[in-house]
């Protein structure tokens, strides 16, 4: 496995490749990252995973400096996995006018205005640094394949919108969530937790269980769906961000006559903000 560092030399190293697979992570690397090396090697002959921690999709109160950063424990998982070429640049080679303080990054892409719910509306300017990050990511990559998984779903989403409308000729493959015994979706934020609240977080994906089993038995009450299970995680001790159900094919709100749908969540347990989803079909 390689371990590269600029874009010129991961340019040179892809010149002769001709099926490549590309995961983006930020590290601090777990199961369902492995899961995505899987797949991605499934539909590829290159794996090219790429750690870089991006400032531009945190906010001004968000944990970029204390996000775990465990670069020689990724590299170990990611070679036993059998990734072939691991993409590890800092800031100034992601951002080349970048002053050590600002990023200077002038332009960006902007996401559709669904960039600005669920997730988006308590973190403004996340999805544009994420767009931002994935294009240039694939501009210096250039992948035939790319896996994402489905846990962060409106991320998912956004990234499958800027590749159809830009015409990237990129295949978006999506992993499905892998979780812990209790039901916790596997994330790198899953460490902040402490044992008592790791211990309760599998309540989240508890709540979307009970709301995805009521429409399926016929319940179309969406509102009140929501509402109740926020108000569920609100007495067992979460900040609720929101509680939706959505299309699976336009994230907005979910109508009566809707087939493909998406329960979502996002809420705080102690200082730790949690993400989770069920898409299903009814």
């Amino acid at each position: 496995m390689q371990i590269i560092h600029t874009v010129t030399e991961l340019r040179n190293a892809l010149k002769s490749q001709s099926s490549i697979g590309f995961l983006p992570t930020m590290g601090n690397l777990h199961a369902g990252h492995i899961h995505l090396v899987a797949l991605a090697k499934q539909h590829s002959k290159t794996v090219v995973v790429s750690i870089f921690v991006n400032p531009l999709q945190f906010g001004a109160n968000e944990d970029f400096g204390s996000y775990p950063r465990t670069f020689e424990e990724d590299c170990e998982k990611l070679q036993s996995a059998g990734a072939h070429i691991v993409f590890a640049p800092n800031v100034s080679e992601m951002y080349p006018d970048f002053d050590g303080q600002n990023l200077n990054q002038s332009m960006t892409i902007t996401p559709p205005p669904i960039a600005d719910v669920l997730c988006g509306a308590s973190r403004p300017g996340h999805f544009t640094g994420v767009a931002t990050v994935v294009m240039k990511l694939f501009n210096i990559v250039q992948p035939d394949f790319a896996v994402f998984g489905k846990k962060d779903f409106q991320q998912l989403f956004i990234i499958r919108e800027m590749v159809r409308q830009f015409n990237l000729q990129i295949e978006i493959i999506a992993g499905e969530t892998i979780r812990e015994a209790s039901g916790l979706a596997l994330s790198s934020r899953n460490g902040y937790l402490t044992a008592d609240e790791k211990a309760s977080a599998a309540q989240l994906q508890q709540c979307l269980k009970q709301m995805v089993q009521s429409v399926q038995q016929g319940n179309t009450d969406f509102t009140a769906l929501t509402t109740a299970a926020s108000r569920t995680l609100t007495e067992h001790g979460w900040r609720v961000d929101y509680v939706a159900i959505c299309s699976a094919d336009t994230l907005l709100p979910a109508i009566r006559g809707d087939k493909t749908l998406v329960a979502l969540a996002a809420a705080k347990l102690g200082n730790t903000r949690l993400i989770d989803n069920i898409d299903f079909s009814c």
